[in-house]
């Protein structure tokens, strides 16, 4: 049985009606990782024998008639969520025999619905990237042109759902690390509120941005999957106890009425003609559906890309001086106590990890830090103002996810500054806390995605979920084949 395009909900369907059972849903994709991902380079570690041993688990408890949305259900982990006894790389030296002696939240939460792991996808190193092509070990290429990047940093993990070897994968997002290769690989990913998900056992990047959350095929699916993660968690003081009942209720609702934001910053020059052509198709088609576009403007985006990689580095130098050589990690050599650690972060940490620690140091460094990081902390600031501002007129906001669709391989590894203004559509729903989805709004000449946000108010996901469902039942997706 064939099961490359499904979605989490026909497989729960299937599965609850006996058309198929959980092991052989596991063995078909374990199949396609076997014979297809050498191509594409998703995951850096499957967790065959747990996969089938849990698929085994959910047949007996969907037989027993308790079966949860997510039972016997095969999922992608990306590599910076800790897992028990599996790896959790980072996609990084540093951390390339590190085995977590616990689970994060999230994964204590898909356990508790008997979810089955695959394993877990390839990323930028630590997260930092938006290429996918920083990892150590899978330098993951897109499903749709094995010639062009998958996005970054979730890029394993949209690559993994784009080629059929998953039915959904969780990400994680800092800057746009869910949305952006969810664009780039044809898929639907959805960055939750800050706050929304716990981030217990996410290896951190940048704490005040990072955020789990879901890439799936369909807005439907992401609700299903944050459904299950969601929620507050003492282990992490940053999760909020905002109650929710199901993020999928409004599916199906028509969004007459409903007013829409487009933000003329995000419209400019920079974004390709294709990418906002199709992006202003999509909002023709909300229009013909009975919503009202609003023109509006965040004129701060213009130093968002700035603001963020300040304020993100700041946190990512602070975040990974624990990696050292001697409590865990890469263990270097030296003489002396300070040659070991230089050379366990020498050895350990790639470029692009490196040049944010560096970046991240200065800013914070006597002399610097007002100049730099306060600037970009008072900039935040009047980033939510902004777009406070634009949600007293309108229910969600509507823009490009990436000012292109998936490039060449290569084609800006010698030009980082380019990488990250490339950033400027997706960085200040982190920097605002926000939510945000991503679905694909149409393909260019070359048939490559093309991926359009829709961005809501503060734990409104519940209304993006509908929105993006409103969308994607008059769009026929193309699927790529390997």
């Amino acid at each position: 049985m064939d099961l490359k395009n499904i979605t989490v909900a026909s497989l729960r369907k299937m599965l609850d009606n006996k058309e198929i059972g959980a092991e052989e849903a596991t063995k078909e994709f374990l199949t396609e990782i076997k014979a297809k991902d050498e191509k594409v380079l998703s995951y850096i570690t499957v967790t065959e024998e747990e996969a089938l041993a849990s698929a085994k688990n959910a047949q007996s408890i969907i037989d027993s008639g308790k079966a949860s949305p997510l039972t016997g259900i095969p999922l992608a982990i990306k590599d910076n969520i800790c897992t028990d006894g599996v790896k959790t790389t980072c996609s990084s030296k540093m951390l390339e025999n590190f085995v977590p002696p616990y689970n994060a939240t999230v994964i204590e939460k898909l356990n508790a619905e008997n979810y089955i792991m695959l394993g877990k996808t390839s990323m930028d190193e630590f997260a930092m990237g938006g290429s996918n092509q920083t990892s150590a070990f899978a330098k993951t290429k897109n499903p749709y042109d094995t010639e062009c990047v998958p996005g970054g940093s979730s890029g394993g993990s949209a690559a993994a759902v784009s080629a059929g070897f998953c039915t959904a994968a969780l990400g994680s997002d800092t800057g746009g690390s869910i949305r952006q290769p969810a664009s780039f690989c044809g898929v639907t990913g959805l960055k939750p509120t800050y706050g929304r998900v716990s981030r217990y056992g996410l290896v951190a990047f940048a704490s005040s941005l990072d955020q789990i959350g879901p890439i799936a095929r369909t807005a439907e699916d992401c609700g299903i999957i944050l459904n299950a993660i969601a929620g507050v968690d003492a282990h992490d003081a940053t999760s909020k106890n905002v109650a929710f009942t199901d993020f999928n209720e409004k599916l199906g609702q028509s969004v007459k009425g409903m007013k829409i934001a487009l933000p003329k910053e995000f419209y400019s020059d920079a974004v390709d003609e294709e990418v906002k052509n199709a992006v202003m198709s999509a909002a023709k088609e909300y229009e013909k559906m009975g919503a009202e576009l609003v023109d509006c403007s965040i004129s701060s985006l213009k130093y968002a890309v700035p603001a963020y990689y300040l304020i993100a580095s700041a946190e990512a130098a602070s975040n990974l001086s624990r990696y050292d050589g001697i409590k865990y990690g890469l263990r270097g050599e030296g003489r002396s106590f300070e040659e070991m650690i230089r050379d366990s972060r020498s050895r350990g940490f790639g470029e692009e990890v490196k040049r944010r620690i560096l970046l991240g140091n200065y800013a914070l460094s006597s002399g610097y830090y007002d100049a730099y990081y306060l600037k970009a902390l008072a900039l935040k600031q009047e980033i939510i103002k902004e777009y406070n501002e634009v949600f007293e007129k309108a229910d969600v906001i509507l823009t490009p996810t990436a000012p292109s669709v998936a490039y060449k391989i290569g084609a800006q590894d010698n030009d980082p500054v380019k990488m990250y203004t490339a950033d400027i559509c997706t960085v200040t729903v982190n920097i605002a806390s926000l939510p945000a989805i991503n679905t694909t709004c149409g393909y260019d000449k070359n048939g490559m995605p093309i991926g359009m946000s829709i961005v809501g108010k503060r734990f409104d996901e519940a209304t993006l979920i509908q929105t993006a469902d409103a969308f994607e039942k008059t769009f026929s997706p193309v699927r790529c084949t390997l």
